[in-house]
């Protein structure tokens, strides 16, 4: 029954980040922003696929019984690139969920395993991540990663996983378990939480630069400081930042990979 939860629990947390709207530089139901080859339904299917891959690295998490997670981890990244495959092939080759594959599967896999082991999630993905940036970025170039990493030093989604998620473990995750109002609410203010911390790494690839996260931190910054998307102000400042985002062509994918695990983590936790 556990794997059963955790898995609906991971497709919830997908489509629940989907229907969120309005996000800026984001897919929802009433925009798909700067991402005219996406639409929410495709989005729906993208998460449909995916189903198999977390039951899979639930039973990872459940039935692993070694003493190296970073083991574990290899395990899951097997069933990850198959599950990538899959994904692309319900999306017609458009990256939806690839991001989310990654990080989301991470949480999966953890969680499975914490349920069992009585540990603390954050800890044992530091620990199945154990020196991950180093073995994968600064070799080569082929992925916007692997570029970025040699282009600004920034280790990305690596870097933050190595890290044990400290953005989620202590801002958006805290910050959602204390925010009220309507769901949509708080989980697009739980977004720009993310926002307003975030080095983006989708953000910097549209923009080609790295002076659009300073921008992008004042932008989260002022919308909260506004009183978030439960006031006048707030939600028609976030409406504005929609459109210049669309204009701008800038993307959020990053931030919605976080705010993807912060839901999984409020669900497996009851917050939400």
């Amino acid at each position: 029954m556990a794997i059963e939860k955790i898995t609906r629990n991971a497709l919830k947390s997908l489509l629940y980040e989907v229907v969120t709207n309005p996000k800026p530089g984001l897919v929802d139901p009433v925009d798909v922003g700067p991402h005219p080859d996406m639409d929410v339904y495709l989005f729906i299917d993208s998460s449909l696929s995916l189903s198999d891959y977390f039951n899979q690295a639930a039973k990872i998490g459940s039935t692993f019984s070694g003493t190296d997670l970073k083991q574990m981890f290899e395990m899951l990244r097997q069933a990850g690139i198959e599950a990538e495959k899959t994904m692309f092939n319900a999306t017609d080759h458009v990256n939806t969920h690839k991001g989310a594959v990654f990080s989301l599967g991470l949480f999966v896999c953890a969680s499975s395993y914490c349920q069992k082991n009585d540990r603390d999630e954050f800890i044992v993905i530091q620990e199945m991540t154990k020196g991950l940036v180093k073995r994968d970025l600064g070799q080569k170039q082929e992925t916007a990663g692997e570029k970025q990493f040699l282009q600004y030093g920034k280790g990305g989604v690596r870097a933050e996983a190595e890290a044990g998620y400290p953005l989620v473990r202590d801002i958006s995750l805290p910050f959602l378990a204390q925010s009220h109002g309507e769901l949509n609410t708080r989980l697009l203010d739980t977004l720009m939480k993310i926002v307003s911390e975030i080095e983006d790494s989708n953000l910097i690839k549209r923009a080609g630069n790295l002076e659009v996260i300073t921008w992008a931190h004042e932008q989260a910054k002022t919308y909260l400081n506004l009183g978030g998307y439960g006031t006048s102000a707030g939600r028609q400042f976030m409406q504005q930042l929609n459109q210049t985002f669309k204009k701008k062509n800038y993307s959020l994918g990053g931030s919605a990979d976080l705010l993807v695990i912060t839901i999984f983590m409020a669900l497996q936790r009851g917050i939400i």
